[in-house]
């Protein structure tokens, strides 16, 4: 008997009992439709991270002024400005990983285009920034150190604030007020997307720093070299811990603090966080998946049931297969066949509602799902072993009845 006979006759044996055969694969669909739709909303998950680490920059660094004490009581990060322009151009100098480190103050502004004006954020930036965040432009040209030296009214704008001050409008040349300071736009920046903290990245304006202070923001009158944060790019293939513990080692120095006091400044390894939360997508859709799996294995025990239900109703049919001159192999192989064919009708409806499943839920509830063909072959080879294995039981005890025992059931 070949095995395309065996696939024959499997196949009639199914259809005679179609109600149940469809029941016995329902556990088959659940799990692999499951396994599918978790694998893929954990991998879309961990692709949202990877764009967020990259829209962070590459081995990006984050300095940040200290926090004001007063009767007891600590304002948080930020509200003294402790670290400089010549902190930046200290650890861009004396750390030897360091690629650009950039300064930049933040504030808040009113921004007018015609009758048409919108609250957004104002960063004052060197022409380091853009290399630090990996932040290009999509027309027009970068800031300059010509600009950053002449305090020029210059200005960059991010997709966010380009629509809703321009609408379908060429940005480039157009004549904005900043706080009743009138700005020329020389260049629209790449699109980012929100960030880690869901903040909108695009919704933003930036100008060179000297311009910001002079002129927009103002400047700190302890300190007029003061500003609110230093974006610091490590070169590739750099040790980013070494890196971190030089720049603080840098910074204790610069700003005379004594090893008992605290530092006056917050040093963040913004990647290294995103990292982190890449690794914990990742373990979390292992556990998704592992869960959805659990399906598969209930499915698995529902074939092997059914399959030996099937042995005892089909004793006598087995025992005249026998006395025909079918062998044990042809046996074990025809039911083998039953198990597996089970398996994979119900792993192709699976990976098709898997699929849909994972579509659905990136519509409805607008979670970014990704559906990799590897989950697909895993998932299907998975079906096809838990046939395999589970119909192997039913199988070899159809194959080792007694001829004339199996002849003589009723």
């Amino acid at each position: 008997m070949s095995v395309w006979q065996s696939v024959k006759i499997a196949g009639r044996a199914l259809r005679v009992n179609k109600l149940r055969s469809a029941l016995t694969m329902l556990g088959i669909i659940i799990g692999v439709s499951a396994v599918i739709a978790m694998v893929g909303i954990g991998a879309g998950a961990q692709a949202r991270v990877a764009e967020q680490i990259q829209s962070l920059g590459s081995n990006l660094m984050i300095v940040l002024s200290g926090s004001v004490t007063s009767g007891g009581i600590r304002m948080g990060h930020g509200t003294q400005l402790t670290i400089t322009e010549d902190d930046a151009a200290a650890i861009a100098r004396e750390v030897p990983a360091v690629q650009v480190a950039a300064p930049s103050v933040r504030g808040v502004a009113q921004v007018v285009y015609g009758n048409l004006n919108w609250s957004t954020v104002i960063q004052g930036v060197t022409p380091d920034y853009s290399e630090a965040r990996d932040w290009p432009i999509v027309d027009g040209r970068q800031l300059s150190s010509e600009d950053v030296d002449g305090a020029t009214k210059v200005a960059l704008v991010g997709q966010t604030t380009a629509l809703n001050l321009f609408g379908e409008s060429e940005p480039l040349g157009q004549i904005i007020r900043i706080k009743k300071v009138p700005f020329t736009v020389v260049g629209t920046l790449a699109r980012k997307g929100q960030n880690s903290w869901g903040q909108d990245q695009d919704d933003i304006i930036m100008i060179p720093i000297s311009t910001a202070k002079k002129k927009v923001l103002g400047t700190s009158q302890a300190n007029p070299r003061a500003v609110g944060a230093i974006s610091v790019k490590i070169r590739p293939g750099e040790d980013m811990p070494e890196a971190e513990s030089q720049i603080r080692v840098l910074l204790r120095q610069r700003h005379r603090l004594q090893a008992f006091q605290d530092d006056d400044f917050w040093l963040r390894n913004l990647s290294e966080i995103l990292q982190t939360q890449e690794e914990s997508s990742r373990v979390m859709t292992y556990l998704l998946a592992a869960i959805a799996s659990v399906s598969l294995l209930v499915g698995g025990i529902g074939i092997m049931n059914i399959m030996l239900v099937s042995v005892t109703e089909r004793t006598r049919e087995i025992g005249l297969r026998m006395a025909v001159g079918a062998r044990r192999r042809h046996i074990l192989l025809q039911f083998l066949i039953e198990a597996v064919t089970l398996s994979l009708i119900g792993g192709i409806i699976g990976i098709a509602l898997g699929v849909g499943g994972s579509e659905a839920i990136s519509y409805f509830a607008e979670w970014r799902t990704l559906v990799a063909p590897g989950a697909i072959v895993l998932a299907f080879g998975f079906a096809a072993g838990i046939g395999i294995f589970f119909g192997f039981y039913p199988a070899r005890k159809a194959s080792r009845l007694d001829p004339i025992e199996a002849l003589r059931y009723e």
